[in-house]
């Protein structure tokens, strides 16, 4: 018997909602829309903005390195003395200092010109100045050379206080040798040129004199251990190869080398390091023929000779070994030319830069290592003399019609160039032109170094070997654990390996710098065998379980293949790690590393090597992540397609899965490298953070990232080189931004390329 149940019918239409109910859904609707629009809008213009944001305020941190000179005249009175021989600043700005031709030093007011002391030196009423020498200007050592053939010594200073917390400068003058001129030249002839140095050891003087007569007197300081009284012991010399005629003369401070310039255009120099033997070693030609040699003066540190001739040229020159370990002045860089005589060069007191005026009274700044010219300008004046301030913030100019003018001083950064940076430069005491990173020193004569080049070629040198290492690896692990493995085992292996990448990298860099290093040292050769044999141990093992029975391949079955090769790869490297001491002993000589020194290959245990292997553990779950999804989400008919047309599994992945999966390894390749462009603690403790320039897998390197880390917070804020490692980090992001935009570039054109599949 059959039963049935009325029920009402029920409409499908019944079951919509009512129009007002579909009105209010389609207005909810709209508003959602609306939000994800303009939220995801208002994201993307936010990241943009970022990205502006920190580009601005890069290039204002950088901009000001670039800028050149300025000068704004401030104000101008009567000068003190009406025939200088020498002007002098102090720190401050607040007292200058004249000396005339007829030995009066006369300190003033820098501000109103008012005069606040007068020194007349102790010159003998029959004798006239007739030359005049200064040593290294932060000594303050000046020297006259008298027409009797006798010379004085003196020394200016500043003694600064607080009474009452008011700044109050009071300058002193001393005579380091006596105050009684010294005499010589014994037949009393006047001298002519004069240089003088305070060294060490004491202080070297050297004149030239009317008779043609060059000599050397030393003045050694001994001071008396009980008494604490301090005596000179004098030694004089006469220098071999006089030239005819002198028109200047400067000794170095280590008090070894001597540097003549005579009438016409020949610089002349003089090895004093044994000076009881010295030797004339040769005569460089400083201008061109006909011209002649107007002006020189050391930079800071006396080192590098700064030449100025009467065509106006400026060049720079300093002491460069040959192969025989020998000194020759070598001409190193020019500057551009001015438009008359070189008159006076001012060199700074802590920089490697000078001032330069000529005879029309053209004003020029510049800079040595930078070979950068930064000003040039014409004083609307005819100007005699310039003193520049020793923190080079202002300088005074006496001209010719009896007035002082001072002017304030705007030049920060001079001391590097965008072409310096970039380029090879002749630095003070090298024997070539080089890239070098050394930015600070604890002296003042110290010339920063600071090319750009070695922690550019440092952070490329890291990053890729770090990808050598890790990008077959992680492609290929991606690779089959997508397409060849078990789902089970690929869920096990998957997330075991995404959770690599929150590993910190101080942890790494630790690991690397205090085990792996050592452990790499020790076991060089079983480095190379593990990276070099063990793909094909693992191939050999393969070709093994090939020819294996049925059997037992069925029973492990597909895709569980790879925990087979679980212990062949842990007893490959316990083999090679226990075997290479036997290697070393029998191949090289109980150690590879040393067989590497003896054949001219530098070792470093921090190095590109160790680099590679520990950065690359860390990149490598960044490109597997994204590779391996790339090639799981290949779509399954065409692999399914590609097998039904009689394709084996490994022609499916060659010819459908990585041309299909290709903009999306690209992708996880570019991510990688990415990350290890600006991977910081692991190289900041596994290279030695050695700035050369060279890609020796055995030798260390300094990265950008690395060099900012470690530099940054030691550097003064605004100084030039806190500007130049934020340049560094500009150059690091720009760098970045470039690769990843071309990564973007071909990533969409592989997908254009390969989306008909």
């Amino acid at each position: 018997m059959q039963q049935t149940t009325n029920s009402p019918d029920v409409s499908p239409r019944s079951l919509l909602p009512t129009g007002e109910n579909r009105a209010k859904l389609r207005r909810w609707r709209s508003i959602k829309d609306k939000i994800s629009q303009y939220g995801i809008a208002f994201a993307g213009i936010s990241v943009v903005a970022a990205f502006a944001t920190i580009f601005v305020y890069l290039f204002s941190e950088v901009g000001p390195i670039f800028s050149s000179a300025s000068i704004e005249k401030q104000q101008s009175f009567n000068s003190v003395a009406a025939k200088p021989i020498f002007t002098n600043l102090e720190r401050y700005g607040e007292v200058g200092l004249v000396i005339d031709a007829e030995g009066l030093m006369q300190f003033f007011d820098a501000k109103t010109g008012a005069m606040t002391q007068q020194v007349k030196l102790p010159i003998p009423l029959d004798a006239k100045i007739t030359s005049f020498a200064k040593g290294e200007p932060r000594s303050g050592i000046i020297a006259v050379g008298l027409s009797n053939g006798h010379a004085l010594v003196a020394k200016h200073e500043y003694n600064l206080s607080y009474p009452n917390d008011q700044r109050k400068i009071v300058p002193v003058v001393s005579y380091p040798l006596g105050e009684t001129p010294i005499a010589l030249n014994p037949t009393g002839q006047p001298i002519l040129s004069l240089a003088v140095q305070e060294g060490s050891s004491g202080t070297a003087i050297t004149a030239f004199t009317a008779d043609g007569h060059l000599s050397l007197n030393l003045f050694e300081a001994q001071t008396e251990f009980l008494t604490g009284e301090t005596t000179f012991v004098r030694q004089d010399y006469a220098l071999p190869s006089a030239p005819r005629s002198v028109s200047k003369m400067l000794m170095d401070t280590t008090l070894r080398s001597l540097f003549v310039a005579d009438a016409e255009n020949k610089v002349h120099y003089y090895d004093l390091t044994d000076p009881a033997t010295p030797r004339y070693v040769e005569a460089v030609t400083a201008v061109a023929a006909g011209k002649q040699v107007t002006a020189m003066e050391f930079l800071v540190g006396s080192v590098s000779l700064i030449l100025g001739g009467s065509d106006g040229s400026l060049s720079q020159w300093f002491l460069v070994r040959d192969e025989h370990n020998n000194f020759h002045l070598k001409h190193i860089r020019d500057f551009e030319q001015h438009s008359g005589a070189i008159q006076q060069i001012i060199p700074e007191y802590s920089r490697k830069g000078f001032m330069a005026i000529d005879v029309n009274s053209e004003l020029g700044i510049h800079y040595g290592t930078s070979a950068r010219t930064l000003l040039q300008e014409s004083l609307d004046f005819k100007a005699t003399n310039v003193a520049l301030s020793p923190i080079n913030t202002e300088f005074l100019v006496l001209s010719d019609d009896g007035k002082t003018y001072r002017f304030a001083l705007d030049n920060a950064h001079p001391d590097v160039s965008w072409k310096a940076m970039w380029n090879e430069v002749w630095y003070e005491g090298r024997a070539e032109k080089d890239y070098i990173w050394q930015a600070s020193s604890g002296s003042d004569e110290f010339e920063a170094k600071m090319s750009l080049v070695p922690l550019a070629l440092g952070t490329l040198k890291a990053a890729l070997f770090a990808m050598l290492f890790a990008t077959p690896l992680a492609v290929m692990s991606a690779l089959y654990t997508a397409y060849f493995m078990t789902p089970v085992l690929r869920g096990k292996v998957k997330p075991t390996i995404e959770i690599m990448a929150a590993l910190p990298t101080v942890i790494l860099g630790f690991l690397a710098g205090l085990w792996l290093a050592p452990f790499v040292e020790n076991y060089l050769s079983a480095i190379f065998a593990i990276l070099l044999l063990l793909p094909f141990m693992m191939l050999i093992a393969a070709w093994c379980w090939r020819y294996a029975p049925a059997s037992w391949r069925n029973r492990l079955g597909l895709g569980w293949e790879v925990l087979l090769l679980i212990p062949v790869i842990v007893g490959f490297i316990y083999l090679c790690v226990s075997l290479s001491p036997a290697v070393d002993n029998m191949f090289f000589n109980g150690s590879l590393r040393q067989w590497f020194t003896d054949n001219g290959i530098t070792y470093d245990q921090r190095n590109a090597l160790v680099v590679g292997i520990a950065m690359g553990f860390a990149v490598i779950p960044n490109i597997f992540s994204i590779a391996e999804d790339a090639v799981f989400n290949v779509p399954r008919h065409l692999t399914q397609g590609s097998l039904a047309l009689g394709a084996t599994p490994w022609q499916t992945m060659i010819g459908v899965v990585l041309p299909t999966a290709s903009p999306g390894i690209f992708a996880a390749v570019m991510v990688g490298f990415g990350r290890a462009v600006g991977e910081t603690m692991i190289v900041l403790m596994a290279t030695g953070n050695s700035p050369v320039v060279n890609f020796n897998l055995f030798e260390g390197m300094r990265t950008l990232s690395a060099n900012i880390a470690v530099e940054l917070p030691e550097t003064a804020v605004g100084s030039t080189h806190f500007r130049v490692l934020f340049l560094a980090a500009l150059v690091l992001f720009v760098f970045t931004f470039i690769f990843n935009t071309l990564a973007e570039v071909i990533r969409q054109r592989l997908r254009q390329r390969f989306s008909s599949l």
